[in-house]
C-alpha cells in the first residue's frame, strides 16, 4: 500500500496531482469537441466536417512537436513544461470564441495542438518517468485510473455548462480551470525529484541494464504498434455508436451501451495495478490486443444486436484501459527510463498523427463501403499492432 504520507510529501504525490490536471486537460480540449463542434458550424455557418478539422489539424500539430515536448521534459521537468502546456490550452480556449474567421480557427487550433502535446498522456508519463526512473510502471498504473475518469467528468460537465451559459461561456469557464488550477499544480505541486539523482548513479545503472537501445528495429516496432492501435480508438470513438444506431438498436439503448467503455476500461486497469505487477507489459498488451480482436469477431459472427454490441463495448474498453498503460509501461521495461521523455515523446508523433487522420479514413470507408468495411478495417489495424507485439522480443 501507498502511504498517506508518500501521497502528501513524498514523489507518489504526483500521481494525484497529474490525475486532476488529466482530468482538466483531456475534459477540457479533448473531449468537448465532440458537443461543441456542431454547435460552432451551426453559428458559423461552417459544415461539420470543416469544422471537426480544426481539431484533427490540432493532433496533427501535437504529434509534430511531440518529440521536442518529450526532450524537454526530460531537461527541464513536468513542472515547467506541462504548466506551460496549461497556460497554452487556457490562451487557446479564450482565443477559440473569438475566431470567427476560418483561418483564425485553424490557427488557435494549432495553439491547442500545441497544449494537447504538452498537456496529455505523454507528457505526465515522461514526468513520472523522470521523477520515478525504472519504478514509473505503477505511478503510471495509478494515473490512468484517475484520468480514466476523464471522460465521465466531462461530457455530463460540458452538457450542463453549454445549457447554462453556451458554448462560449463553456470554453471560458474550461480555459479559467486550466489557468487556475492546472497550471497552479504544475507548477507548485508537481515534483522537482529527478530518480536519477535520488537513487544515485549505481541505482540508475542497474535499472538500466539488460535494456534494449532505443533505435532501430525494436523501436520501430514499438512505434509501429501503438501508432497501428491508435487509428482503433480514434476511428471507432468518431463512428461506433453511429454504427449500432444504423444496425436497429434505438438511441436510448446506444447510449447506454457507450456509457460502458469508461467503466470497463477503469476495471481492467484496476485489475492490472491489483494483479498485474509481476507481468512483463509485453505479455499485456498482447492479451489486450487479442482481446481486442476477440471483441471484433464477436461482432462479425454474431451481427450486431444489443447484446453483442454491450459485449463489443466492454472488451474494447478493457482492452484500451490496458493498452493506455502498456503506452507507458512498454517502453519503460523495453528500453529503460535513461531518456524517457525523449522516447516518449517521439513514441507519441506517429500516435498522434494516426489519430489525426483516422477518423476521417474511417468516415469515408463508411461512405463508400460500409459500416462492416470500417469495422474490418479497425480490426486489421489492430491486428497489425498485434503482429508488431509478438515479433518483439524483451531483453534478458
Amino acid at each position: 500500500m501507498i502511504a498517506v504520507r508518500e501521497l502528501a510529501r513524498g514523489p507518489w504525490r504526483a500521481v494525484p496531482v497529474l490525475g486532476v490536471t488529466q482530468i482538466l486537460a483531456w475534459g477540457s480540449i479533448f473531449y468537448t469537441p465532440v458537443l461543441i463542434v456542431p454547435l460552432i458550424a451551426a453559428e458559423r455557418g461552417w459544415s461539420i466536417a470543416f469544422t471537426m478539422g480544426g481539431f484533427s489539424h490540432g493532433l496533427l500539430v501535437a504529434g509534430l512537436i511531440s518529440p521536442y515536448i518529450g526532450r524537454s521534459v526530460d531537461r527541464y521537468g513536468g513542472h515547467v513544461v506541462m504548466t506551460a502546456g496549461s497556460l497554452t490550452g487556457a490562451l487557446g480556449l479564450a482565443l477559440i470564441v473569438r475566431a470567427a474567421d476560418p483561418l483564425a480557427y485553424f490557427a488557435v487550433w494549432t495553439v491547442l495542438g500545441v497544449a494537447m502535446a504538452a498537456t496529455l498522456y505523454d507528457p505526465a508519463f515522461a514526468s513520472l518517468g523522470r521523477i520515478f526512473g525504472a519504478a514509473a510502471r505503477r505511478p503510471i498504473t495509478a494515473l490512468t485510473l484517475i484520468a480514466g475518469f476523464a471522460s465521465a467528468v466531462s461530457w455530463p460537465a460540458t452538457h450542463f455548462l453549454l445549457e447554462g451559459v453556451g458554448w462560449r461561456g463553456t470554453y471560458l469557464i474550461y480555459a479559467a480551470l486550466l489557468a487556475a488550477v492546472a497550471a497552479p499544480l504544475h507548477a507548485l505541486a508537481l515534483p522537482r525529484s529527478r530518480a536519477d539523482a535520488a537513487t544515485g548513479a549505481r541505482a540508475h545503472a542497474e535499472a538500466s541494464a539488460g535494456v534494449l537501445p532505443p533505435h532501430g528495429l525494436p523501436f520501430v516496432l514499438v512505434a509501429s504498434a501503438f501508432a497501428f492501435y491508435a487509428f482503433v480508438p480514434s476511428g471507432m470513438s468518431a463512428n461506433l455508436l453511429e454504427i449500432f444506431a444504423r444496425s436497429g438498436i434505438d438511441a436510448g439503448t446506444v447510449v447506454w451501451i457507450g456509457a460502458l467503455y469508461g467503466p470497463a476500461q477503469v476495471g481492467a486497469r484496476l485489475i492490472e495495478f491489483a494483479f498485474g505487477r509481476d507481468v512483463h507489459p509485453l505479455w499485456v498488451v498482447r492479451f489486450a490486443l487479442a482481446a481486442l480482436l476477440g471483441a471484433f469477431a464477436l461482432l462479425a459472427v454474431l451481427g450486431v444486436s444489443t447484446a453483442s454490441a454491450a459485449a463489443f463495448a466492454l472488451m474494447f474498453g478493457g482492452a484500451n484501459g490496458l493498452i493506455t498503460i502498456t503506452r507507458g509501461a512498454v517502453p519503460l521495461a523495453l528500453f529503460g527510463p535513461s531518456g524517457y521523455g525523449r522516447l516518449m515523446g517521439r513514441l507519441a508523433s506517429p500516435w498522434m498523427l494516426m489519430q489525426a487522420a483516422a477518423p476521417l479514413v474511417m468516415a469515408f470507408v463508411v461512405e463508400r463501403l460500409s459500416d462492416g468495411a470500417a469495422l474490418g478495417l479497425a480490426a486489421a489495424f489492430a491486428a497489425v499492432a498485434l503482429g508488431c507485439f509478438v515479433v518483439i522480443r524483451p531483453p534478458r
